[in-house]
C-alpha cells in the first residue's frame, strides 16, 4: 500500500488546488442569485469562466486518480489522505486568497494530518501483519502437514 501513497498525495494536490482554482473563478464572477429567468445565463457564465473550466478538470483528474487507488488498495487507508488536503487548502486560502486564519484553523488541521499519520502507519503495519499471517498461515498450513 504504501508504494500508492504518492499517488493519493498527487490526487491530493489535485482535488486541493481544483479547490482554489473554482474560488477564484467564482471570486471573479461574484456572488449571484438564481432565479428562473437568469438561471441559464447564470450556469452559462459560470461554465465559461476559465478557472472553473480548470477547477472542474482538476477534478476529473483527481477523481480518475481516486479511482485508479481505490482498484489498488482498501478505502480505509486511501480516503483518509483526501483530508490532507485541508493542509494544501489552508495554505492557499492564507498565501492567494488573503484569508485570515487563526490557531483554530491551525490546531484542526494538525489533528487531521496526526490523524492521517496513523492511518498510513496503520496501513503499513496491516501490510507487514497481512504477509506474516500469511507466511505463518502458509507454514501451519494442514494442507503441506499433510503432504
Amino acid at each position: 500500500m504504501q508504494r500508492y501513497i504518492p499517488l493519493i498525495m498527487f490526487v491530493v494536490i489535485c482535488n486541493a488546488l481544483s479547490q482554489a482554482l473554482l474560488k477564484a473563478g467564482m471570486a471573479g464572477i461574484g456572488a449571484f442569485r438564481l432565479s428562473q429567468a437568469t438561471a441559464g445565463a447564470t450556469v452559462v457564465r459560470i461554465l465559461s469562466d476559465p478557472y472553473v473550466l480548470g477547477g472542474l478538470s482538476l477534478m476529473i483528474v483527481s477523481m480518475a486518480g481516486h479511482l485508479y487507488v481505490l482498484s489498488r488498495v482498501p478505502l480505509s487507508f486511501a480516503f483518509p489522505f483526501i483530508s490532507v488536503s485541508y493542509l494544501v487548502v489552508l495554505a492557499i486560502s492564507w498565501y492567494v486568497f488573503d484569508e485570515r486564519l487563526n490557531a483554530y484553523h491551525f490546531a484542526g488541521t494538525f489533528c487531521i494530518c496526526l490523524g492521517v499519520l496513523c492511518i498510513a502507519r496503520a496501513g503499513s503495519e496491516s501490510v507487514v501483519a497481512a504477509a506474516g499471517a500469511s507466511q505463518a498461515a502458509h507454514v501451519a498450513s494442514p494442507h503441506e502437514r499433510s503432504r
